[in-house]
């Protein structure tokens, strides 16, 4: 206000009580002016803080709606993503149910098959089980045969080694007591002494065979006779006639010693009976040779012996030969009585039933 007022002008001096009146209100207006500037002033800092303001409000506005809207895209992008990632899981989830489904049934076919291959193997085992034990059962029962029959003890042995080796392959703790009982056996049958029962009944077969070939009491005589005549040369007519009639006149007497008496000449049918009455006396023996009956086998040897001696041409060499085989046969010991296989077939049935009871 004192700066203004210096540089303002002076007054001229021919009026100088109008200007001092003049002068009172010029700062006023100064002032006025000055603030009326400084409220323009103000007004316009202040229009332009708040446009300003709003500018920077509008900038912020508009950027946090960009990022609101940026914020909503990426909202609804990670929603479509999750819808799709939904629909993707539900499929998989759909895909893996049936899969699981799938699985399912598959896993319950296998347990299907697997049980019934379990019931077939089982089946097949008992099956196989049961022909091992008819099997096993067949050879002793033909081994039994084999001992009271023929007294084939080798056959009997051999035939309880196979049954053993069958039950040993198996290898079935419930057949250790058909397998002791096998075994008991076999040491039985080893234990026996040997007999030559086979040799036996071959002296005997041949003997049979010869029966026929045996010269009858009378036939030896004429035959030797007949043998020991020379042949006649060459003669003539009458002298062939003279040598005839002394032929037939020696035919009508003989003389000859005798140490023993002489046995009778047979008719042609009674020497048949009597031949076939021996084959039946030495087929007695055989059978009761290989049915072990000493008593039997003693008695028809006998008979036959007495037979031979009484009814057979004793000097001729196939009767010595006979008599002499039966001399043998009846020095010879008779096999003993070989033992049962009665228990290792009551082992074998036993167990049998013991599994159909079980099974049942």
């Amino acid at each position: 206000m004192d700066s203004s007022e210096q540089k303002a002008p002076p007054e001229p001096a021919a009026a100088p009580a109008a200007p001092a009146a003049a002068a009172a209100p010029a700062p006023a207006r100064a002032a006025g002016t000055a603030w009326r500037v400084a409220q323009v002033l103000l007004l316009a800092a202040a229009l332009g803080a708040s446009g300003w303001v709003w500018y920077d409000a509008r900038l912020r506005s508009s950027a946090a709606q960009e990022d609101v809207a940026r914020r909503v895209r990426d909202a609804e992008d990670e929603a479509r993503a999750a819808r799709a990632a939904g629909r993707a899981a539900q499929e998989t989830a759909r895909e893996l149910q049936a899969r699981f489904a799938a699985l399912e049934a598959r896993l319950v076919d296998a347990q299907g098959r697997q049980a019934a291959l379990e019931a077939l193997y089982q089946e097949l085992s008992r099956n196989r089980e049961e022909w091992q034990l008819a099997e096993i059962e067949q050879v002793l029962a033909i081994a039994q045969q084999q001992l009271q029959i023929s007294g084939n003890v080798k056959a009997a042995l051999l035939a309880l080694q196979l049954a053993e080796a069958r039950l040993a392959r198996a290898d079935r703790p419930a057949l250790q007591a058909v397998r002791r009982a096998i075994a008991q056996d076999i040491e039985r049958l080893k234990s026996l002494p040997a007999a030559d029962l086979a040799g036996m009944s071959r002296r005997l077969d041949v003997l049979i065979g010869g029966i026929d070939a045996l010269p009858l009491g009378g036939e030896g005589g004429r035959a030797s006779a007949a043998a020991g005549a020379p042949a006649p040369a060459a003669e003539s007519a009458l002298q062939r006639f003279g040598a005839g009639i002394w032929r037939d006149l020696k035919e009508l007497v003989v003389i000859r010693r005798v140490d023993a008496p002489e046995p009778p000449l047979l008719p042609a049918e009674q020497a048949y009976f009597l031949r076939e009455n021996l084959r039946l006396r030495l087929l007695s023996a055989r059978l009761a040779l290989l049915s072990r009956n000493a008593t039997v086998f003693a008695d028809d040897l006998r008979q036959a012996q007495a037979w031979l001696l009484r009814y057979y041409e004793r000097d001729a060499p196939a009767t010595r030969e006979a008599l002499a085989q039966l001399k043998a046969l009846q020095d010879a010991p008779l096999p003993a009585e070989p033992p049962t296989l009665s228990e290792t077939l009551d082992a074998v049935r036993a167990f049998k039933a013991r599994r159909e009871r079980a099974s049942g």
